[in-house]
């Protein structure tokens, strides 16, 4: 019964990150939802940027914190390891949640491309950037990423298979191309308010430092493995030599 409890459990944590996910889309996108990044609920622009900064670092620390391993060897004193992703998994999106409903939009324009053509080419890059991201989770397991693959191995009764370090295609030409996607889907766009390039700036330098703690938690795991993967391969833009650390 525990175990198909926990199952249970995973899999609802698992529907309400896809769902949140792809309504995050469509707010950021300003597309099919209600509210969106730029339509809603009005406040001045000085309590329109408290509430959005405190939504936003409220979504880092949630996420940076908890991903630690010294928050998780203390977090499973309390939740069992079979839920622990889940439960990660359950409280960023509800601090993701948060962030699309009580957003307050900023109107001002920052830029605005009034060709059709380039409009739509802008558009489509965005798009591609969260199919990047998206893409980027099932080359290094999505189910174990979002915990399903832990509660559904606990329920047959099977162990997780052993860390191993891999680079599976796009991971050989950057080393975090998930960030990547993210980047690009948050700036591409042909109308960019001041409300979104708020978002775009602040999550931006959100994913630089999450990369550093990620990175030394990398580290700590593979060790030299990952330290010449680092030499070898850039960290966002194989181009660019200043991101090659």
């Amino acid at each position: 019964m525990g175990r198909l409890i926990a199952l249970i459990y995973g899999l609802l944590c698992y529907a309400f990150f896809f769902v949140t996910f792809l309504y995050t889309l469509l707010f950021v996108e300003n597309m099919l939802v209600p509210k969106t990044i730029d339509v809603g609920q009005q406040s001045g622009v000085t309590g329109a940027l408290i509430i959005n900064l405190m939504l936003m670092s409220l979504f880092a620390i949630q996420h940076s914190v908890m991903a630690r391993p010294q928050f998780k060897q203390w977090w499973m004193q309390f939740v069992p390891k079979t839920v622990e992703r889940s439960t990660y998994v359950l409280f960023s999106t509800l601090a993701l949640a948060l962030l699309c409903w009580q957003w307050r939009p900023i109107t001002a324009p920052v830029w605005h491309v009034a060709n059709p053509v380039a409009a739509t080419l802008l558009t489509g890059l965005s798009l591609f950037g969260w199919l990047l991201a998206l893409f980027s989770t099932f080359l290094i397991n999505h189910f174990e990423l979002f915990g399903l693959q832990q509660v559904v191995n606990n329920f047959a009764a099977q162990k997780m298979p052993a860390i191993k370090f891999r680079t599976p295609l796009l991971y050989n030409f950057v080393r975090h191309p998930l960030y990547l996607g993210f980047i690009i889907a948050f700036w591409a766009t042909p109308s960019m308010s001041a409300g979104r390039l708020l978002f775009a700036t602040v999550t931006t330098a959100y994913i630089l430092v999450g990369i550093f703690l990620e990175e030394r938690d990398l580290v700590d795991v593979f060790g030299d493995d990952y330290r010449r993967y680092r030499q070898r391969v850039a960290m966002l833009v194989p181009m660019f030599a200043p991101w090659r650390r």
